[in-house]
């Protein structure tokens, strides 16, 4: 009960600060602002964001196929479409309360695959290590291809971290770090001083299942192929705005440097608020601005993009809960016939 308590109390807030952000984007716009941003929007070309919808598609079945490969040394084998509708079902999930989709995810393949949960948070837990990586390569690709523009920003927004504050930034991020260790440090002893009981030994064994899922990557016989993966998910997510800079006339002239500059900072967004709401937007408006686009353009673009992608989210994640019992279900009978 007190657990599904946090989780409702955690989902207010998430959400709320969302719609906070929605309505604070609206109220702190001028009159001339607010024509503009309805403008944008009602005049964009909506015709071009079905490609939109369907690179987001395909970036989303990719990242389900490379999820089976990370799970391949564990000798998991899931379908392809038990796969793709637990991530689709994740990817809803995250958008109510961030990070549960990743145990739903994990959890929805265990029941449907009949796999053990804890290695397959090994693998979500490699996964999202290596996009991490990636990510960081990315903004700095992003930075390099435009070292003027955008590195004086990214080093403007660095020097503004922390002012005001009677902690320096370095230390915050010291004791971050070594708070991080001590919590480790004090995990470890535990282990060690109550081996015997219950529930150190169910957390030991979550434990040792996740770092079996984790070190897959070791055993992993398609690395090319998971690399292949890797950056056709990053291209499908560059070129969705790419593209998507086409249907408004406002950032129709934006090239391919402004489209890396987008993807680095507003994925940011999608950490802060349940699947980025109230926050997707302004950041696409803060980065759009280093290219001199009005801030009601940047708005209504990153809405129009956010919004693409929220109800490919919403669509097919209601889907998948939908058809998951539904597509298993000869599966499930041909389980119980060989028990009966």
């Amino acid at each position: 009960m007190r657990k599904r308590f946090y989780s409702l109390l955690q989902y207010i807030v998430f959400l709320g600060a969302g719609i906070f952000l929605i309505w604070w984007q609206l109220k702190s716009m001028t009159a001339a602002e607010k024509t503009t941003f309805y403008s944008s929007l009602s005049n964009a070309n909506y015709w071009l964001m079905i490609p939109v919808v369907f690179m987001s598609i395909l970036s989303h079945l990719s990242r389900s196929l490379r999820w089976k490969l990370l799970m391949e040394p564990l000798q998991y084998h899931p379908s392809t479409k038990n796969a793709f509708a637990s991530t689709m079902v994740g990817y809803l999930a995250n958008a109510a309360i961030p990070r549960l989709g990743e145990v739903l995810k994990c959890s929805l393949l265990a029941k449907y695959e009949k796999l053990k949960i804890d290695k397959l948070f090994g693998t979500i837990l490699l996964e999202r290590t290596f996009d991490m990586l990636c990510y960081l390569i990315f903004i700095g690709i992003t930075v390099l291809l435009q070292i003027d523009l955008v590195g004086s920003y990214v080093a403007d927004k660095l020097e503004n971290i922390g002012q005001g504050s009677v902690i320096p930034f370095w230390a915050k991020l010291i004791v971050l770090v070594a708070g991080i260790g001590a919590a480790f440090a004090f995990l470890k002893w535990l282990l060690k001083k109550f081996p015997q009981n219950k529930v150190i030994i169910k957390v030991n064994n979550f434990i040792s299942g996740m770092g079996a899922g984790f070190i897959t990557i070791k055993n992993l016989k398609k690395r090319k192929l998971f690399l292949a993966h890797t950056l056709f998910i990053w291209a499908m997510y560059l070129f969705q705005i790419y593209l998507g800079f086409f249907a408004l006339e406002g950032t129709g002239h934006l090239g391919i440097k402004a489209a890396f500059s987008v993807l680095s900072f507003a994925t940011l967004a999608m950490i802060l608020t349940p699947g980025g709401i109230g926050s997707f937007p302004i950041f696409v408006m803060e980065t759009l601005l280093i290219y001199s686009i009005a801030s009601p353009v940047g708005i209504a673009f990153g809405w129009l993009l956010w919004g693409a992608n929220t109800a490919i989210v919403i669509v097919l994640g209601l889907l998948s809960l939908l058809f998951l019992p539904y597509i298993n279900k000869n599966t499930h009978e041909v389980h119980s016939g060989h028990t009966g």
